[in-house]
């Protein structure tokens, strides 16, 4: 296989095959990527706050751009905000080259085209020092709302949205589907996969950010992991009724052949939502008309409560089992 040149891409490349992937057109861009530019300017809106969240993602497969964009713009919605302007640096093996670019970036365009957001800049670059893809991007957008977890309260509900273990059901399915195939069926890892296209947050977020003190998008170390991130930032506990947390049959299915907790399995695309108690059944009718499944689970107290403080990963000891001959 022919290598491209390493270092960072010449103007032409630039031209062809990165700036005609730069998302949605926005207004508040006054200046955006473009050869020579050093930085992108946009105008603010008034009155809003601004909320950044950056992620990475190493190693590259197919919809690792989209997945990019989404992992980030869900922290914006967390924050009350609206994912806006996307920063997103690509480190390409330079064996990959150029075809590889234009895939990642085809990508990041159609998925910032999807919530409205601008790819404003960033850095792309060949090189030989990396094996995988490296991509990091930054997100950012306005919000008029201040969530801090230390105004959780004693008695606050929380909701959850979707189903544990979510994405890591999707990743499991896309990059092990030898160990799901035997417990779930070659249809169910099909259904499995196509999770990933439930990842974004952004309608359930905007659904209750109006009346939720904390939301918070549960990644590494899954929904148990996200509530214990939840519990020390207010130094409260929470009493959870384990029962009541979504689980699809698939991933019950998964639990039982395979031996894992799904608690404990990275789950973007679920969020958690922690409301007041008059809010609680208001919280669940907006999200049921939108369509989005949901339940409350449990609830906010003084001391530890029943859920464990563990943000323990289950995903990587599964992608590490040893394929069978």
């Amino acid at each position: 296989m022919n290598q491209s040149p390493v270092g960072k891409l010449p103007p032409g490349q630039l031209e062809g095959s990165i700036f005609r992937f730069c998302g949605a057109s926005r207004p508040e861009v006054l200046i955006g990527p473009g050869i020579g530019e050093d930085a992108a300017l946009i105008r603010w809106p008034d009155g809003k706050y601004v909320a950044v969240a950056s992620d990475p993602i190493v190693g590259a497969s197919a919809g690792a751009g989209k997945f990019l964009v989404h992992i980030n713009a869900n922290d914006i919605a967390c924050k009350g905000g609206d994912p806006s302007f996307f920063v997103v640096t690509l480190l390409v093996p330079s064996r990959q080259g150029i075809p590889m670019v234009e895939a990642l970036m085809r990508e990041i365009h159609e998925a910032c085209l999807s919530i409205g957001a601008a790819v404003v800049g960033g850095h792309t670059e060949l090189t030989d020092r990396y094996d995988q893809p490296v991509l990091v991007g930054t997100m950012m957008g306005p919000t008029e709302y201040v969530h801090r977890a230390t105004d959780i309260r004693p008695g606050d509900r929380l909701i959850l949205t979707k189903h544990a273990g979510l994405e890591g059901m999707a990743i499991l399915a896309s990059d092990r589907p030898d160990l799901l195939e035997p417990v779930i069926g070659r249809e169910g890892v099909r259904e499995a996969a196509g999770w990933l296209d439930g990842i974004s947050v952004l309608e359930e977020a905007k659904c209750l950010r109006d009346i939720a003190r904390f939301l918070h998008d549960p990644t590494e170390g899954g929904i148990g992991g996200g509530i214990a991130e939840i519990m020390r930032l207010s130094s409260l506990g929470a009493e959870l009724d384990y029962g009541k947390i979504p689980l699809s049959p698939l991933t019950e299915r998964a639990r039982q052949g395979l031996g894992f907790d799904p608690f404990h399995l990275i789950s973007s695309g679920v969020l958690l939502a922690v409301v007041a108690p008059e809010h609680e059944e208001e919280a669940l009718a907006r999200l049921a008309k939108k369509g989005i499944p949901a339940a409350s689970a449990g609830r906010f107290v003084e001391g530890r409560g029943n859920c464990p403080d563990s943000v323990a990963e289950e995903l990587w000891g599964l992608l590490g089992r040893p394929k069978e001959e």
